[in-house]
């Protein structure tokens, strides 16, 4: 009995490793989108935080100075959760891209899996009908054999 072997089985393991790198660019890229807004996240408590601290030490009677120093700092964090914001958008559409491209990706390999799996079953029916002959060939030649 032989084995099935699929005639573009090199095809069938491109497309599963094509599938498996798509896997890890969408892992890589959520990583960096959750690095992104937890970053994001930090530099908005801090402004809020400062903002706090100037809201205090002008109940408290303090100086100019030290409030334009509050908020200059304010200010640059502000500059900051700006640009971080941007890194954040350009976070989620990487994610977005490598989603796409999965998905790209899933539907090569499936077609190529449904593919394989439909000679299989070409290989199997003309097994099937190859052993059914032969049974036919024997009975027919048992047949012959005790006719008189």
């Amino acid at each position: 009995m032989s084995n099935f072997q699929f005639v573009f089985q090199k095809i069938v393991d491109l497309k599963s490793s094509e599938k498996t790198q798509a896997e890890w660019l969408l892992s890589n890229a959520l990583s960096t989108l959750h690095t992104e807004e937890h970053t994001l996240e930090q530099l908005q408590a801090s402004k809020a935080e400062w903002e706090q601290q100037m809201l205090l030490a002008t109940q408290n009677g303090a100086s100019l100075a030290e409030i334009q120093l509050f908020q200059h700092y304010i200010e640059h964090l502000y500059t900051k959760i700006e640009a971080k914001l941007i890194d954040v958008k350009k976070a989620q559409f990487a994610v977005y891209n490598s989603r796409h491209e999965l998905g790209e990706r899933l539907k090569d390999e499936k077609v190529w899996l449904k593919t394989k799996e439909r000679a299989k079953q070409q290989f199997d029916h003309s097994l099937k009908l190859k052993e059914q002959n032969e049974l036919d060939e024997l009975a027919t030649a048992r047949f012959i054999m005790s006719a008189p």
